[in-house]
């Protein structure tokens, strides 16, 4: 799992946005020096975890940390794992 801790270098002004679990706001997000991209959300107090984000990385793996406290990852490769959330 690439989950590089590099910092994005150019990250997006908040922005919100609305999605089935009552919406978010995008509190970080862009590309990090190894052309990964990442994304944070803010969906507020009334979930599991309120600080969710996602990697899309350039060797075709994902990870999802999702609101409900799941976490998705695939390699890429058509290998995947799903841990539930609370």
């Amino acid at each position: 799992m690439d989950k590089n801790s590099s910092s994005p270098v150019s990250p997006a002004s908040a922005s919100s946005s609305s999605s089935g679990d009552g919406g978010y706001t995008i509190t970080n997000s862009g590309i990090n020096s190894q052309g990964n991209h990442y994304c944070s959300r803010d969906h507020g107090p009334n979930v599991t975890n309120p600080n969710s984000y996602h990697y899309s990385n350039v060797d075709g793996s994902y990870y999802y940390s999702n609101p409900n406290g799941s976490n998705y990852y695939n390699d890429g490769n058509g290998n995947s794992r799903y841990t539930p959330g609370n």
